[in-house]
């Protein structure tokens, strides 16, 4: 590669580096542009819904302006209307908005009732999240009292998505203590309430104080903090933004630095407003001085796919076997990924373009063989791939508008010529997907891909890896029913000798089979095909292309539930497999597997993230066998196992979404990454999401010392898994990065091990302190750390701020464990006061062989609390005959001082309100 070509590579690098993220949002002049709200095609047709959206987003943005300092405010918003309803004269087709960028998804509840509104965030503080969730029923206002207003909790859940903060509050502890008092969990601390619980016997409820656990030092299990309708405090948005007084984000002179909740766990004690602060969306604005125009609203709505392939045939495409591969995998996009009722052109192209097909539609199987037959046949000439672009536009404006069209563009050549239609490709409204086959594939070929939207993928040649047949499978539609699209069930490869056999099995659940595909290839001549269905009858009637080196058989009907065999005989050549299928019925949502990285570009040393999403429905998948392979243009694959143990990489265990850090870099160049999922014994199905990132649900309001209270909370068990087997297998293109800064073998460590992010600390004992973590590795969440180092101290920010000169705990006998292994560490704190009522803070560093630190872990608190002599019993009177629904609130900090209660028990525990 020359030195322009060079410089041209380098220049695409600086423009894809960053954090990779589907969305169409952009920040223009303090208004944030091209937010695509979807209303997912099971929602019923309801034009109300519509208006209802635009008023949320309309509120919201007056709401997000002033909260901001007159900063931030909703420009444009497009809303993603159903193919299945209606259609209106000011409905128009998309450009680039689809459902799989949508940046909000407007569905029905999973379980019926459960409205809370939520954002999906895989990342770490300060990262932007994936995507908001709502339901008709929430837009509609019919849970106004238990999430207030809709626009206020838009906002809410716009800084999770946005500017990646997390919540004030935190439903499983809901209490901590603080200098031997009681506090409630909030931000910020000013907030006034009371602490009550309700209890309900025979079909009648009463309210009353919440009762003191004389163990542990807290209030009951129940035990609510109940806010008073009236507040003067005006943080914080992401603990109570239902409260009329709320109208900021907490900083760092108000944030409630104590409260363990998502926010101080993730975000290292920092405020809300620090981590917005710190976002580039802050750094290039300034506060506006007049008020903000009103947000616009676009009505999109999805109408049928087009789309066109543009193939490079050019010279080089008759070496390594390209052309014949090229074949293979078209064949599968159109026999089988291709949805029916969709339109499909072909263009081919070497130094001109070439028309192989006008837009045919495709309404049966003679429709695809038609399309199938036009795949090029030679390979010659040179590559122009702006020429193959501006013939596929003319193919589709023939019968239609590009706007929203895709384009599937394949090339191995380089082009430096590439970034000449650049501006053409960005008018035009299409999205293009890229496939780059082989080492030298043009260098710029992602930035189409990027700046429109579409999926980015790499092919190497070696065969055995199916990445090409990968990469076509994965280009399935980003809109409609998620039961129309193929889905990828096994995906494997292998080089035979001496007629070896290449055997193995493959899971058909009951969530999909229809449309079942087997298709096999081979580089040189037909292998002996055996297959075997669930019942043990052999299957026949495969489809033999011996020009394409291929076979396949459609499955009739629905294919049978359970365990397929396979077994394939041949000698000196490289055989693969691939199994796809669809959703067997409409209304049984199929376990689907979307996987990607955080970033298309790596820098050496950055480290990369791999995630596996698993979901039936909304529904997580859990304790699946999940692995990542990565292969470099080097054709070196790594094996790595995701987990999803929420702890290194991983955001939030068993929340269906798998991770893993990827360090072993061993080129610069492309790398493409392909997931493999197995349910066995172990896998099950979670009834529901577990809620990690939303709008606090209220539990009730205090009005003249009246408490209020709202339905009780749609209950969210952890132990909601359904242990019913569930038992499945599935393969996913996460699409393809490109590292730059990789130094030549032997590659130095440069990798530190990873933060440690679910610390916990229990007093143990009386006076020792049990720890628990799970342990980091050398490389962030790989290989074994060579050392911990514990540090304590009284003062949270002293340990934050000063941790090298914080109290630091022998740790002579704690040798680390291999990464993702459970720690613990039992310790008496020394030369430090700990007496009753004191609060002590933990952290943890570690250290590799090389002398690499990690970042410190979040800190963990105990506060010790010496439970009371126990009292003489005094007779109780019958609850039920003493209700309480009368609560006079005089107190403005819901604390409790320990030391002055004198453990009164008289019937109930009377607690004075500090």
């Amino acid at each position: 590669m020359g030195p322009f070509k060079s410089s041209v590579f380098i220049l695409i690098l600086h423009l894809l580096e960053g954090a990779l993220s589907n969305s169409l949002i952009q920040l223009n002049n303090n208004g944030y542009e091209g937010i695509v709200v979807a209303i997912d095609p099971s929602v019923p047709e309801d034009e109300t819904l519509i208006q209802q959206i635009k008023d949320m987003v309309t509120q919201a943005s007056l709401y997000l302006f002033e909260a901001t300092g007159k900063r931030f405010y909703f420009k444009n918003v497009a809303i993603l209307i159903p193919e299945t309803w209606k259609t209106k004269a000011d409905y128009v087709r998309p450009k680039l908005e689809t459902y799989k960028n949508a940046d909000v998804l407007v569905a029905e509840s999973t379980p019926p009732g459960n409205d809370e509104p939520y954002t999906e965030q895989m990342g770490n503080c300060g990262e932007k999240g994936e995507r908001i969730h709502l339901t008709p029923d929430f837009i509609a206002g019919k849970k106004l009292a238990e999430y207030g207003p809709q626009g206020r909790a838009f906002v809410h859940e716009w800084a999770h998505l946005r500017w990646g903060v997390f919540d004030e509050y935190n439903n499983d502890e809901k209490f901590y203590l603080s200098n031997g008092r009681i506090q409630a969990v909030r931000c910020s601390a000013g907030i006034t309430g009371t602490n009550v619980v309700k209890k309900c016997q025979g079909g009648s409820c009463y309210t009353k104080r919440c009762t003191f656990n004389k163990v542990t030092g807290l209030y009951e299990k129940g035990c609510e903090f109940v806010l008073q309708s009236r507040q003067t405090e005006k943080a914080s948005i992401m603990f109570a933004q239902h409260v009329d007084s709320i109208v900021e984000f907490c900083t760092e002179q108000n944030h409630n630095k104590e409260a363990p909740n998502k926010q101080n766990q993730k975000c290292n004690l920092r405020s809300t407003w620090e981590v917005i602060r710190d976002s580039e969306d802050f750094k290039k604005t300034t506060p506006m001085t007049t008020q903000p125009p009103n947000p616009t609203f676009s009505l999109l709505q999805i109408g049928q796919r087009i789309v066109c392939l543009v193939l490079d045939k050019s010279g080089s495409m008759a070496t390594g076997n390209r052309l014949n591969r090229l074949n293979q995998a078209g064949q599968l996009f159109l026999l089988q990924t291709v949805e029916l009722g969709s339109w499909v052109g072909m263009v081919t192209f070497d130094s001109a373009a070439h028309v192989q097909s006008e837009l045919i539609q495709i309404n049966s199987g003679s429709d695809r063989d038609t399309l199938a037959k036009r795949l090029p046949a030679a390979a010659s000439g040179g590559t122009s791939i702006c020429s193959g672009l501006r013939s596929a536009f003319t193919v589709i404006r023939k019968k239609y508008p590009t706007d929203g069209s895709e384009i599937v563009l394949l090339t191995d050549g380089e082009d430096n010529t590439i970034s000449g239609c650049f501006n053409e490709v960005k008018q035009s409204g299409a999205i293009i997907h890229t496939v780059a086959l082989g080492p030298s594939a043009a260098q710029e070929l992602e930035e189409l891909s990027k700046m429109t939207g579409g999926l980015q993928t790499y092919a190497s040649d070696q065969v055995q890896n199916n990445g090409l047949i990968d990469a076509f499978g994965a280009l399935s539609s980003g809109n409609g029913a998620v039961s129309q699209r193929s889905i990828q069930l096994e995906s494997k490869g292998l080089t035979l000798q001496n007629s070896q056999w290449m055997n193995g099995t493959v899971i058909v659940d009951s969530t999909v089979g229809k449309d079942t595909l087997f298709l096999i290839t081979w580089t040189t001549q037909p292998p002996q095909i055996l297959l075997w269905d669930p019942s043990g009858q052999k299957q026949g009637g495969f489809v033999v292309d011996k020009n394409t080196k291929m076979a396949y058989l459609q499955i009739p009907g629905i294919a049978k539930v359970g365990t397929w065999k396979y077994s394939l005989q041949a000698s000196s050549q490289t055989l693969t497999l691939t199994v796809t299928s669809r959703a067997s019925n409409a209304t049984l949502p199929p376990i689907t597997v979307t996987s990607k990285t955080n970033k298309d570009t790596s820098k050496f040393p950055s480290p990369l993230i791999v995630y596996a999403n698993i979901r039936q429905g909304a529904s997580p998948i859990l304790r699946a066998s999940v692995t990542a392979l990565i292969e470099s243009v080097n054709g070196k694959t790594v094996t790595l196992e995701l987990l999803d143990n929420g702890a290194g990489a991983d955001a939030t265990k068993d929340d269906g979404v798998y991770s893993r850090y990827f360090t072993t870099y061993d080129t610069n160049g492309r790398y493409s990454v392909k997931v493999r999922a197995l349910g066995g014994v172990n896998a099950a199905r979670r009834r529901v999401i577990p809620q990690q990132s939303g709008a606090l649900y209220i539990p009730g309001w205090i009005e003249n010392d009246e408490i209020q209270w709202n339905p009780p909370r749609s209950e969210i068990n952890k132990d909601d898994v359904q242990h019913k087997q569930v038992c499945f297998s599935r393969t996913s293109s996460g699409g393809s990065f490109v590292a730059s800064d990789v130094p030549n073998a032997p590659i130095p460590d440069l990798f530190p091990p990873g933060r440690i992010t679910d610390l916990k600390a229990e007093i143990h004992g009386g006076s020792l302190i049990n720890l628990t973590w799970t342990a980091p590795g050398d490389d962030y969440d790989h290989g074994t750390a060579h050392k911990y180092i514990i540090r304590i101290s009284t003062s949270i920010l002293d340990l934050r701020d000063k941790f090298n000169e914080s109290l630091q705990v022998n740790t002579t006998a704690l040798i680390p464990k291999e990464a993702n292994s459970e720690e613990v560490f039992l310790f008496k704190p020394e030369n430090i006061t700990f007496e009753n009522g004191t609060d002590l803070f933990i952290a943890i560093q570690a250290v590799d062989k090389v002398d690499l630190k990690s970042e410190i872990s979040n800190i963990a608190r105990v506060s010790l609390f010496i439970p009371p002599q126990t009292l003489p019993e005094t007779p109780s009177p019958d609850e039920t005959s003493a209700p309480c629904p009368n609560i006079h609130i005089n107190s403005t900090i819901p604390g409790i001082h320990i030391l002055k209660i004198m453990w009164k028990w008289i019937g109930e525990l009377q607690l004075s309100i500090a």
